[in-house]
């Protein structure tokens, strides 16, 4: 037991709470072709007491995703055999493993099209890594927060049910897969009806450090929840010039 007393070293103060949240050791996949960053990276998140692997191309990448579990994806996009964007899509179409892009790409064109592949982050290089580890820090916490439900299990709105136990959405008598990130975002609109939530709130709520975020992964969300919802979708409402809500249900 540590009792609150107690002084300890900023490095050794990081590390126990770190190891406090990863009772189960994380494991993380870095694919990253420049041999100097991949050893770096490899080497810092170890420290933080995560396991990792790494790979230098998309398809060793693909390889080992299949082969092993992880718990998160760190990658970049100008990367050998299989770019960063289609080994981030096939991630996404076979399961809800968070990826972050780690890319000297920092131009709009491309972090939009890392959102619109539903990357979970987005860091351009050259970064700071204490910042960088506490975004991998918080993309796991959430993940972990959304496979542990938050509040109430069942939520329904109109022909919406979304069931926190099992993160099963049904849509007009459809089933409906979302990402982790997208029922979070759902379910934070279908529990406060009538409430505007502004793309800063959001940020706030739903990624952690959002000083570091774009406000416009918000917009690409909200985009592909209203597609994959169909008629649904429609429910969710554009504010002009404030963010989105869900109208309240007529009585």
């Amino acid at each position: 037991m540590v009792k609150r007393g107690l002084r300890f070293s900023s490095l050794f103060h990081t590390k126990f709470i770190i190891l406090l949240y990863n009772e189960v050791m994380k494991k993380i996949l870095v694919v990253e072709d420049e041999p100097a960053i991949c050893e770096l990276l490899v080497n810092y998140l170890k420290n933080e007491g995560y396991e990792v692997a790494s790979a230098e191309d998309g398809v060793s990448a693909l390889s080992l995703f299949a082969k092993e579990t992880f718990d998160l994806v760190i990658l970049d996009i100008m990367i050998p055999k299989i770019d960063g964007y289609g080994v981030c899509e096939v991630v996404k179409k076979q399961s809800d493993v968070p990826v972050i892009f780690l890319s000297a790409l920092g131009d709009e064109q491309s972090l939009l099209k890392g959102y619109d592949c539903m990357a979970d982050d987005y860091v351009t290089k050259p970064f700071s890594m204490p910042v960088f580890l506490r975004k991998v820090r918080a993309v796991l916490r959430r993940e972990d927060a959304a496979d542990t439900g938050k509040s109430s299990n069942l939520t329904v709105y109109g022909n919406i049910s979304m069931n926190a136990d099992t993160m099963e959405v049904i849509a007009g008598g459809k089933s409906v897969e979302l990402t982790s990130r997208e029922f979070d975002l759902l379910a934070l609109l279908l529990k406060h009806p009538g409430r505007v939530f502004t793309r800063e709130v959001l940020l706030d709520m739903l990624w952690d450090y959002n000083a570091f975020v774009d406000e416009r992964i918000v917009d690409s969300h909200i985009k592909n929840l209203r597609h994959k919802l169909g008629e649904e979708g429609n429910c969710i409402e554009t504010v002009r010039g404030r963010g989105y809500k869900v109208a309240k249900e007529d009585l």
